[in-house]
C-alpha cells in the first residue's frame, strides 16, 4: 500500500516536473502557452527540449501582451462591476415589490 502510493507520488512529481515550462509559460499568461505547452509535449522528453522550452517560458513577456493583458484584466473588472451593480439593482427592485406587496394587503 505504502510502496503504491510512494509510486504515485513519484510519477506525479516527474509529471509536473516534465511540464514544468508549461505551467510556468500559463502562469505568466503568455499569448503562446499553447505552442510552448506542444513543444514541451513533443521534445520534453530530451533534454534540449525541455531546457529550450524552461528558457522559452523564461523568457519576459512583450510589451503588447503585457497591453493586451491589461485591456483584458480591466475588462473583466468592469464587467464584474457592471454585474454586481445589476444584481444589486435586481435585488433592491425585488426587496421594493415585496414591500409594497405587503402594503396593498
Amino acid at each position: 500500500m505504502i510502496h503504491n502510493l510512494y509510486l504515485t507520488g513519484v510519477l506525479l512529481a516527474a509529471v509536473a516536473l516534465y511540464l514544468l515550462p508549461a505551467l510556468i509559460a500559463d502562469d505568466r499568461k503568455r499569448a503562446d502557452t499553447l505552442a510552448l505547452a506542444l513543444f514541451n509535449f513533443a521534445f520534453g522528453w530530451t533534454v534540449v527540449g525541455w531546457v529550450m522550452a524552461l528558457r522559452w517560458a523564461l523568457q519576459p513577456v512583450s510589451q503588447a501582451d503585457v497591453a493586451r493583458l491589461v485591456v483584458m484584466t480591466r475588462r473583466e473588472k468592469t464587467e464584474a462591476l457592471f454585474a454586481a451593480i445589476a444584481t444589486r439593482a435586481q435585488r433592491r427592485d425585488a426587496a421594493q415589490g415585496a414591500n409594497r406587496a405587503t402594503k396593498t394587503i
